[in-house]
């Protein structure tokens, strides 16, 4: 089927330009969203009167949608979701997920306008093109995590959090949380150790003296034993 573009179609066409698309998509799609009209020398006709109008009214809204863009392009956005040790999703993220964050972080956006290839399955950072007008698009990049702590998380790392990261957060909390004997010690406590340590030494010390003489005088005692039997 022939039909008339009123707008920009990717990988179609220009406004103004007659292409032929199948019947269903056109019936489906392009008609009743009024993207395109029948090529027929009527309508052909209409539209050439018109068209200096189409397009600046065109014009008009692509200035309106790049001024939303070059506010929306880059912007970062969170999403919540449950997933495994490997770090794929239990379930998915999609366009309708992410029409819903862009508006809440303060812009008006369906999920018609959100272009996703493949639907999302693991955590991490991925982006979404919103097209704002069959010119105009802006990039979202979608940080999905488990939780807003682990977003911010993978917002420092600049990647997922998945398996042994999560093993190392845990040891780094246990290493954390985890004080120092003497901290749970009172003072007093801890005075009473250092104090017993110190005799414990000292006892040691004066053994060690003791035990010293006796030492020598043995020495001594084999000493003139060998001088005698020499003799």
């Amino acid at each position: 089927m022939e039909v008339i573009l009123l707008e920009r179609i990717e990988r179609l066409g220009q406004m103004g330009d007659v292409v032929n698309v199948k019947p269903g998509y056109a019936r489906n799609f392009l008609l009743p969203q009024k993207k395109a009209l029948r090529a027929t020398k009527a309508n052909l006709e209409h539209f050439e009167g018109q068209r200096q109008q189409l397009e600046a009214d065109n014009l008009q809204r692509r200035d309106e949608a790049q001024s939303v863009a070059d506010r929306l392009d880059g912007l970062s956005v969170v999403v919540i979701r449950s997933a495994g040790d490997s770090g794929q999703l239990y379930g998915s993220v999609n366009a309708r997920d992410i029409s819903e964050v862009v508006t809440e972080a303060g812009f008006t956006v369906t999920r018609q306008q959100v272009i996703a290839d493949n639907p999302v399955k693991a955590l991490g950072f991925h982006e979404f093109r919103v097209r704002l007008h069959p010119e105009v698009e802006a990039t979202v990049t979608a940080n999905v995590a488990r939780s807003e702590e682990e977003a911010e998380i993978q917002a420092k790392l600049g990647r997922a959090i998945v398996g042994d990261d999560e093993e190392e957060q845990q040891d780094d909390g246990v290493e954390e949380a985890a004080p120092d004997a003497a901290e749970l010690l009172e003072p007093e406590a801890l005075e009473a150790i250092e104090a017993a340590a110190e005799a414990e030494a000292a006892e040691a010390a004066d053994e060690e003296a003791a035990d010293a003489p006796e030492e020598a005088a043995a020495d001594s005692d084999s000493a003139e034993g060998e001088e005698e039997k020499s003799e």
